[in-house]
């Protein structure tokens, strides 16, 4: 069993830059893929990045490349989700989930409550 609480949410102006991070309980965390979630008011939650137990492997959604990235201490039991150059169609609630690794929600299996990201124009 895992437990997942993110924090780092809040509003920022555009351009801006904001640090998620999630912190995981269990002695676990370290043989689980991670992953960050959205969910924009009346869309799909969909896949923003995630990142193998190692730290080897991470993958994203093409609108983030280059500005944001993902990271785990495992010896903190976190993952961090640095966002820069932040813009107004980041703006959603953002998901940290553990669960074997892949792009689809189905392949996680523990989800956090959520932060809520807005970025204001």
């Amino acid at each position: 069993q895992v437990q997942l609480v993110e924090s780092g949410g809040g509003l920022v102006q555009a351009g801006g830059s904001l640090r998620l991070s999630c912190a995981a309980s269990g002695r676990t965390f370290s043989s689980y893929a991670m992953g960050w979630f959205r969910q924009a008011p009346g869309k799909e939650r969909e896949l923003v990045t995630c990142i193998a137990w190692s730290g080897g492997s991470t993958i994203y959604v093409d609108s983030v490349k280059g500005r944001f990235t993902i990271s785990r201490d495992n010896a903190k039991n976190t993952v961090y989700l640095q966002m820069n150059s932040l813009k107004p169609e980041d703006t959603a609630v953002y998901y940290c989930a553990a669960g074997r690794w892949g792009a689809d929600s189905n392949d996680y299996d523990y989800w956090g409550q959520g932060t809520q990201v807005t970025v204001s124009s």
